[in-house]
C-alpha cells in the first residue's frame, strides 16, 4: 500500500479474453501437462490400379478378428508412453511424471509432524485433506470420460487411467491412515524417537508429496493455532487494543494526520511515524473488497519483523542494510474508528478526495492490524528528482537493498512499482551495505530510499516460505497492454509458470526494468543526453541479469559503490 498518492493509480477489473490455444487442461493439468501436437505428416495417396484387372472389395475379416480379441482382452492400465500409442500393458506402470510443489497446509502439517517425534498417526490428516478414505467423486466420478475431458488439441484416454491412478493412490492412503489409527496405542507408542519412527516419518512425507496437486495459501484446520490467536502472540498481546491508546503513545490524538490511503487500508501521520491500519476478518466489504483475513496478515507481520533484522549492522553480520521501511510496532485494535481519525479522514477527504470508503461504517466489533512505521517521505510518483546524480542514487540503493535481502532470505518485492518506493533528502553522503560479508558504501548524494508494502512479497525465514498465490487474483495480470506496470506483473507470470512459491529472484531484476523505463519516460530532471545513452545501455544490460545480486555489480554503478578494504 502506497503511504501517499496511491489513490490515482487505484487498480480497477479490466476486462479479459481467455484463448484456449496451449492451455493445460483444468482436470489434468496437476499430472500431465500436454503440449500442443505438431502438425502431421500429409499421407500419401493410393496408387494407381493396373488397368485391366479386377480388384476383389475387402471383407476385413482378419482386422475384425483381430479387434474382436483385442475387446475381449481386459484392459487395466495404458502404457504410459505417448510415442507408441499402439501400445497397452498390463499392471501398474511407472512414469517420471513432474509433481508440483506440496501445499502449504500440506507442507505445514508434514513439519508439525517432524517437529513431533512420537510420528503417531492423527486425524489433523484428514481434515487438511478434507476428503474421506472412500472413493473421491468430484475427482473421478462416472461422470468423468473422454468426451467431457478434452485439452485444446484432443480427447486423452489416458487422462482417466492418471487420474484413476492419483485416485487410488489417496485412497490407499488414507485407508492405510485410518488403519494406523486403530492401531495407535499398540504401535506407536514407543516410537517417540529412533529410526523407526524417522523412517515412518519419511514415507508418509513421500507418500503424501506425491498426492500434493496444487499450491494453496496457508489455513489453519482442527487443533492447530487459531490464526488470530497466533496474530496476537506475534504482535505481543493478550487481547485487541484500541486505535486511539495506540496511536496516543506517539502523539496527542489532535496531531494525527491522513497522509495516504490504498484499497485495504489507510495511512496517518502520527508524530514522525506512519500508522497504518489494515481491517481484518470483518463481514463489511471495504472499498469493494472481501476484508483480509488474520492469517494473511500474520504473514506480513513476520515477514516484515524478518526483513527488520536486516538493520542490525553490529557484530558479525553477514547480510545488512537499511533500505526496507522499518516496522516500529504492530498492534492487533478492535472497535470502530476515534473521532480524531474520522477527523483526520474527512479533512484529507476534503482537500484530496478520498477514492475510500468512509470508515465510520466500521462496526464496533471490527477488528485491525496497525503497522507502525517510520515516516519513509514522499513516493516516488510525487517527489520531484532534481538532477542524474539522484536518479542513479535511487537505483543504485534498489539495488543494493534487493541484493541484500535475495542473499539473505531468497527474498523477491513482486509489486515494486513507484508508490512502493519512498524518498526523502538529508544530509548523508554515504550509505552502508553488507552483502555477503562485504562491506559496501553507497554514494547517496543526500537522498536517502525506503522500501515500503510486503504484500505480494516472497521470502524464505529459515522456518518457512512466505509468499502470497497471485494465480488466485487473474485481474493483476489484465491491466492496459503497454503499461510498464502491468506488463511488469504479466512478465513475472511468465517467469514464474504461476508458481508463486517458489524462488525467482529474477522478478527483482524485472522490477529494475521497470524503474529504469520511469525515470525514462515519467519522470522529469535534469540530465543530458549521454545520461539518457547510459540509463537505456542500463536496462540492456539488466536484461540478461537473474538476479539484484548480479545487477549491483553493472558498470553503472561503478562510481557509486565503495568496497571496504579487505
Amino acid at each position: 500500500m502506497s503511504l501517499a498518492g496511491e489513490a490515482a493509480n487505484k487498480r480497477v477489473s479490466w476486462n479479459r479474453s481467455l484463448s484456449t490455444r496451449g492451455r493445460t487442461s483444468i482436470a489434468v493439468g496437476t499430472c500431465v501437462d500436454y503440449q500442443p501436437q505438431g502438425k502431421q505428416a500429409r499421407r500419401k495417396g493410393k496408387p494407381a490400379l493396373p488397368k485391366g484387372k479386377f480388384v476383389q472389395a475387402p471383407t476385413f475379416e482378419k482386422e475384425r478378428a483381430y479387434f474382436q480379441e483385442v475387446d475381449a482382452f481386459e484392459l487395466l492400465e495404458e502404457s504410459p508412453s505417448p510415442k507408441n500409442f499402439s501400445t497397452w500393458a498390463k499392471g501398474t506402470q511407472t512414469n517420471n511424471i513432474a509433481i508440483p510443489r506440496l501445499s502449504s497446509r500440506l507442507e505445514k502439517w508434514l513439519i508439525s509432524r517432524k517437529l513431533n517425534h512420537t510420528c503417531g498417526p492423527s486425524s489433523t490428516l484428514s481434515k487438511i485433506l478434507e476428503t474421506p478414505a472412500m472413493p473421491l467423486e468430484p475427482i473421478c466420478g462416472d461422470d468423468l470420460n473422454s468426451s467431457n475431458l478434452r485439452t485444446p488439441e484432443k480427447s486423452s484416454m489416458k487422462t482417466n487411467s492418471k487420474l484413476l491412478a492419483v485416485h487410488s493412490r489417496l485412497s490407499s492412503i488414507l485407508a492405510d491412515k485410518d488403519a494406523l489409527e486403530r492401531d495407535h496405542n499398540s504401535k506407536y507408542r514407543n516410537l517417540v524417537s529412533g529410526s523407526e519412527g524417522q523412517r515412518c516419518c519419511e514415507d508418509l512425507e513421500v507418500a503424501v508429496r506425491k498426492l500434493s496437486l496444487a499450491s494453496t495459501s496457508v489455513s489453519f484446520d482442527g487443533d492447530q493455532l487459531d490464526p488470530f490467536a497466533a496474530l496476537l502472540a506475534v504482535c505481543g498481546q493478550p487481547s485487541p487494543s484500541k486505535l486511539k491508546d495506540v496511536f496516543f503513545k506517539y502523539c496527542e490524538l489532535g496531531n494525527i494526520a491522513k497522509i495516504g490511503e490504498g484499497t485495504y487500508g489507510e495511512a496517518f501521520k502520527a508524530s514522525n511515524y506512519v500508522c497504518k491500519i489494515v481491517p481484518i476478518d470483518g463481514d463489511l466489504r471495504v472499498n469493494g473488497e472481501v476484508q483480509k483475513r488474520s492469517e494473511e496478515l500474520l504473514e506480513e507481520v513476520i515477514l516484515s519483523r524478518t526483513l527488520n533484522c536486516l538493520r542490525g549492522c553490529d557484530g558479525d553480520v553477514y547480510n545488512a542494510c537499511t533500505t526496507f521501511i522499518e516496522t516500529i510496532d504492530l498492534k492487533v485494535c478492535q472497535g470502530s474508528y476515534d473521532s480524531a481519525l474520522i477527523k483526520a479522514w474527512e479533512d484529507w477527504d476534503e482537500n484530496n478526495g478520498s477514492e475510500n470508503d468512509h470508515p465510520k461504517e466500521f462496526p464496533e466489533k471490527q477488528c485491525y492490524v496497525v503497522f507502525v512505521l517510520e515516516h519513509g517521505g514522499k513516493d516516488l510518483e510525487s517527489f520531484i528528482l532534481l538532477n542524474f546524480d539522484e536518479a542513479r542514487s535511487l537505483l543504485v540503493q534498489v539495488t543494493a537493498a534487493l541484493a541484500v535481502a535475495e542473499a539473505a532470505y531468497e527474498f523477491e518485492h513482486r509489486d515494486l512499482h513507484w508508490g512502493n518506493i519512498l524518498l526523502r533528502r538529508n544530509d548523508s553522503e554515504t550509505l552502508q551495505f553488507i552483502l555477503e560479508g562485504k562491506h559496501i558504501s553507497v554514494r547517496t548524494f543526500g537522498l536517502l530510499i525506503s522500501i515500503i508494502d510486503f504484500t505480494l512479497s516472497r521470502i524464505n525465514t529459515g522456518e518457512e516460505i512466505l509468499f502470497l498465490d497471485l494465480a488466485s487474483d487473474p485481474d493483476l495480470f489484465n491491466g492496459p497492454k503497454g503499461d510498464r506496470q502491468s506488463e511488469t506483473y504479466r512478465k513475472m507470470k511468465e517467469l514464474t509458470d504461476d508458481c508463486w512459491d517458489g524462488s525467482f529472484p529474477r522478478t527483482n531484476v524485472l522490477w529494475l526494468l521497470y524503474l529504469v523505463d520511469i525515470l525514462l519516460l515519467k519522470k522529469s530532471f535534469e540530465r543530458n543526453s549521454k545520461n539518457e545513452r547510459d540509463l537505456r545501455a542500463l536496462k540492456k544490460r539488466l536484461d540478461k541479469y537473474q538476479s539484484a545480486k548480479e545487477a549491483i555489480f553493472d558498470p553503472f554503478f561503478s562510481e557509486l559503490l565503495i568496497m571496504a578494504c579487505e
